[in-house]
C-alpha cells in the first residue's frame, strides 16, 4: 500500500505540479467536457472562477457549492469549525444569495482525542447557529492516511426568487471595482498562526497578534449580502487562490471585460506588509479569503461603500472595467503600467509548507 502512495505521489509530481486549484488547461482537456447528464434546470454550471452552481427550482433558483477545508493544530480547533462554515458558505453568498443548508464530509485522522472533535464541532454548530445555517446531513469518520482533521467537502445552498442573484460574470464596462478590508487577508493570518515566535522576533509581536486576528475577517457573508442588498451590485467573487489579482482576473475572464486596477489603491496592512516581505510573497497574489471583490455601477458607489461601512466592513474603489479590447492593467505609481495576468501559483502555498518543513523556535 505504501509503494502505491509513493507511485501517486510522484505521477502527481510529474504531471499535477501546481499546488492548489487545478490550472484551467487542465479542468479544459480533463474534467469540462465529461460532466455528466445534462439538465434543463441548471441555470449557471462549472466554469472557471465561478465557485457555485445556480439551479431552477420550482419558482425558486437554488445556488450551491462545494468546498474542502483543513486545519492544523497551531491555528485553533475553534478557528477551524469557524472557517469551514464561513469559507464554504462564502461562496454562496458571493452570489448575493443567503446561505440556509449545509452538509458536511469530516474526516479524522487515526487516534483523535475526542476532546478535539467535540471542540471542532462545537464551532461549526456555534456559527452555523449564528448565520442560519441549517446541517442536514454528512458523512463523520475517522481513516488512515491523513494527518490533521480534515473537512473532505462541505456542500452549502441557498434560495432565493428566480433571477434575484448576481454571478462573477456579471460586471459591465463603466463599473467601478471594489475590494473590501485589503490583500492577503488569509496569507497573513495563517502564516502570523503558523509561525508566531519567529515572526514575533522580526516584526513584533503587537503585529503578529493583529496578523492573527485577521483569521476572524476571513469571510465575506456580511460583506456580499449588504452589498447586494443595495441593488448596485453586477457582479462579486471572492479573493481566494490568487488573491486580489486572481480575483479581479477571473470577474474580467468571466465577463469578457478588461480592467483598469490602481494598485496603491489596494489596501495592504502594516501586518501583511511584514509578513509577504518576510516570506517574499506578493500580497496581491496570496490567497485573501475574506476580501470580496466587487462590480458596482459608478452611481451606487457611495451606497454600497455607506452600507459596508455601517455594517463595520471597510471598502475601497481600486478600478474600473473596460472595453475588452484595451486590456487587462495594472497601473502603479511606482512600477508603472503591467498586464494582470491569473498568478500561476499562489505564493502563500510555498511559504505555508516551508513552515510545516520548518519547525517556529
Amino acid at each position: 500500500m505504501a509503494n502505491i502512495f509513493r507511485e501517486i505521489k510522484m505521477t502527481r509530481q510529474k504531471n499535477l505540479p501546481r499546488i492548489g486549484k487545478l490550472p484551467p488547461e487542465i479542468f479544459n482537456e480533463i474534467i469540462f467536457p465529461k460532466l455528466g447528464a445534462p439538465d434543463e434546470y441548471l441555470l449557471v454550471g462549472p466554469k472557471h472562477g465561478f465557485d457555485a452552481a445556480v439551479l431552477k427550482v420550482g419558482d425558486k433558483i437554488m445556488v450551491v457549492a462545494e468546498d474542502p477545508t483543513f486545519g492544523v493544530p497551531s491555528w485553533g480547533w475553534r478557528q477551524f469549525g469557524w472557517g469551514i462554515v464561513n469559507i464554504c458558505a462564502s461562496d454562496v453568498a458571493v452570489f448575493g444569495v443567503r446561505p440556509k443548508y449545509m452538509t458536511i464530509c469530516f474526516l479524522l485522522p487515526l487516534q483523535t482525542p475526542k476532546s478535539i472533535l467535540e471542540e471542532i464541532w462545537a464551532s461549526i454548530h456555534e456559527e452555523c447557529l449564528k448565520l442560519g445555517i441549517t446541517i442536514v446531513g454528512g458523512h463523520t469518520g475517522v481513516y488512515g492516511g491523513i494527518s490533521y482533521p480534515l473537512n473532505g467537502g462541505c456542500t452549502v445552498w441557498g434560495f432565493a426568487e428566480n433571477g434575484k442573484y448576481v454571478t462573477p460574470g456579471g460586471a459591465r464596462v463603466g463599473d467601478l471595482i471594489l475590494i473590501t478590508k485589503g490583500a492577503a487577508v488569509e496569507a497573513t493570518a495563517i502564516l502570523a498562526l503558523q509561525y508566531p515566535k519567529t515572526l514575533s522576533r522580526v516584526i513584533g509581536s503587537n503585529l503578529v497578534k493583529k496578523a492573527q486576528d485577521m483569521y476572524w475577517q476571513m469571510s465575506v457573508i456580511e460583506d456580499a449580502l449588504t452589498a447586494f442588498n443595495t441593488g448596485m451590485v453586477t457582479a462579486m467573487h471572492d479573493a481566494t487562490e490568487g488573491g486580489v489579482f486572481g480575483g479581479i482576473y477571473e470577474i474580467a475572464e468571466a465577463s469578457n471585460v478588461g480592467v483598469k486596477v490602481y494598485l496603491e489603491k489596494i489596501r495592504v496592512s502594516e501586518e501583511t506588509r511584514r509578513i509577504c516581505e518576510f516570506f517574499k510573497i506578493d500580497p496581491y497574489k496570496a490567497i485573501s479569503e475574506g476580501t470580496l471583490v466587487l462590480t458596482v455601477r459608478p452611481e451606487g458607489v457611495t451606497r454600497v461603500i455607506s452600507a459596508l461601512e455601517r455594517k463595520g466592513i471597510e471598502a475601497m474603489v481600486v478600478g474600473e472595467i473596460t472595453e475588452s479590447e484595451e486590456g487587462r492593467r495594472i497601473v502603479s505609481d511606482k512600477f508603472g503600467e503591467f498586464e494582470l495576468e491569473f498568478p500561476e501559483e499562489d505564493p502563500f502555498w510555498k511559504a505555508f509548507f516551508e513552515t510545516l518543513e520548518k519547525p517556529d523556535s
